[in-house]
């Protein structure tokens, strides 16, 4: 019998759509590592919740998850994952480590998330910050839904945008090793 595969979990979606929530309960199921960056971000800055030190932490995060990965055991990286791009280059460096991945989508309309981040707020504020519907808005016009090919694991990875020849080259300009 051959080794079970270890797999690259990716939970992608907006805030409050149920990220972390079905992260813990794969942590639990699969024995996985879990890395969710906002617990990251609190832990190091408190109230604060600097741009700089999001893309840092997310990238310090990816590179144990891959380590993580490379030993065989399962990782959840909790992020949301906005970007195809990302996707891409967190698919890729997964397949190049012989790791399966999972796309787990989440959605949510705009009055459950309001819903769902007041209340957090309200119960946990220690684990989260405040959330304006503005901000809510801004972030879903940005946000790139995944392809059913993505989600499905049928549609092969993209080649990397232009200007980097590999996606490790673009996963360390996405995610700095450091604060600038």
């Amino acid at each position: 019998m051959s080794p079970r595969r270890p797999t690259l979990h990716l939970t992608v979606g907006l805030p409050s759509t149920g990220k972390t929530t079905a992260a813990r309960r794969l942590e639990v199921q699969r024995g996985a590592l879990r890395l969710t960056k906002d617990e990251w971000v609190k832990a190091l800055h408190g109230r604060e919740n600097p741009p700089a030190a999001q893309d840092v932490i997310e990238g310090r995060l990816v590179e144990v998850g891959l380590r993580v990965l490379q030993l065989g055991v399962d990782v959840v990286i909790d992020f949301g994952l906005w970007s195809r791009d990302e996707r891409s280059a967190l698919r890729q460096a997964a397949a190049d480590l012989g790791a399966a991945v999972e796309l787990h989508y989440f959605e949510a309309s705009p009055e459950e998330q309001r819903r769902r981040a007041d209340q957090r707020q309200a119960d946990a504020p220690h684990t989260t910050w405040p959330m304006s519907d503005e901000e809510l808005a801004g972030w879903a016009a940005r946000f790139e839904t995944p392809t059913p090919g993505e989600l499905d694991g049928s549609e092969a990875v993209d080649d990397p945008p232009a200007g980097f020849e590999t996606w490790d080259a673009w996963r360390e300009h996405r995610w700095p090793p450091t604060v600038s």
